[in-house]
């Protein structure tokens, strides 16, 4: 197999030819047809994690198909699509797995972060954890639905039922968020670096009720906000642009400092929530509405070898949507 590894934090990742790898027991191995580069893999090279897997495979947001099955896997079959998320496998013993939220796990494994992932020809996974993909859309569109899609989705969820929802930070997971948001018939507003005028162009082209910069206000009190973008100083921000009673939901693994600030921004039974990870449930449910919400994804496509660049391009915010690696 081919795969790009991250051999050493902080730096490039490097083409290296790997000894093919059987599935063992409970697991199957994806021959990877697309795999999307997200955020949390650039936080994975740069070491903005605890304790990652080094050397590791980048990479969890892949679509693929099975091509091997492990011992005691049942219900799939070789040449099945299957998705495979962040959430690479569970416990299934902790109190939050017994709970229903295996999402808080104590002793989970994630896919290219402490299990190799999906900047490969092919990739090994716990079987409970390939999500069934059926045959609607291509693999580069589908594959930013593994992680921006289904955090999104879970975001949204916990924001709440309101009608204006405030998008900080407009890259892949929120143009999915946006598209979602409106088959809900909710009107959005989207947040962008301040004088981004293509990304609010984007945005605009997508409905949006409002875009503008994250330095600004939006025309009217917001009913609940996500914020996608890893920049702490916006959670403040957003807490003054929702209404008494408003929600935020910060959605990134990784976040920078949060400032303080005046306890008035939070008085009024204003709420701020993290979302961690997902559920299968979460993957289930999302995945099997997109052919209804008709989601159209942007998305820019590289060859697996040109991964080094599709980190760099996403880290300079080169591209609208999400950057895809085709294997």
């Amino acid at each position: 197999m081919q795969a790009m590894v991250l051999k050493k934090l902080r730096a490039a990742l490097e083409a290296t030819t790997l000894p093919d790898r059987a599935p063992g027991p409970g697991e199957v191995r994806v021959k990877v047809a697309a795999c999307g580069v997200c955020r949390t893999d650039l936080h994975v090279v740069d070491g903005e994690l605890p304790d990652p897997m080094v050397p590791i495979i980048p990479g969890h947001e892949i679509v693929g198909r099975i091509d091997a099955l492990g011992d005691g896997v049942e219900g799939m079959r070789v040449g099945e699509r299957v998705g495979i998320p962040w959430l690479g496998h569970t416990c299934g013993t902790c109190a939050y797995c017994a709970s229903g939220h295996e999402n808080l796990c104590d002793r989970p494994e994630f896919t290219g972060y402490t299990r190799d992932g999906g900047f490969a020809t092919a990739a090994v996974t716990d079987a409970r954890y390939a999500l069934p993909l059926g045959e609607v859309g291509s693999d580069v569109s589908l594959a930013p639905l593994l992680c921006a899609g289904l955090i999104g989705w879970r975001s949204l969820v916990i924001a709440g039922e309101g009608k204006a929802l405030g998008i900080y930070g407009f890259g892949a997971a929120g143009h999915i968020v946006a598209q979602v948001a409106r088959w809900q018939r909710r009107s959005f507003y989207a947040f962008t670096r301040p004088g981004d005028a293509r990304t609010q162009a984007f945005a605009r082209s997508l409905g949006a009720t409002w875009a503008g910069g994250s330095d600004e206000m939006p025309p009217a009190a917001l009913d609940a906000a996500i914020i996608f973008a890893t920049d702490g100083t916006l959670v403040p921000v957003a807490l003054r642009a929702v209404r008494k009673g408003g929600r935020v939901v910060c959605a990134g693994i990784h976040m920078s400092e949060i400032p303080s600030f005046p306890y008035a921004s939070l008085w009024g039974e204003r709420q701020l929530v993290s979302v961690a990870n997902l559920t299968r449930r979460d993957g289930i449910e999302f995945l099997r509405r997109v052919p209804e919400i008709g989601i159209v994804t942007r998305t820019t496509p590289y060859p697996l070898a040109e991964a080094n660049q599709a980190l760099a391009d996403l880290r300079a915010g080169r591209f609208e949507g999400a950057a895809v690696l085709v294997v």
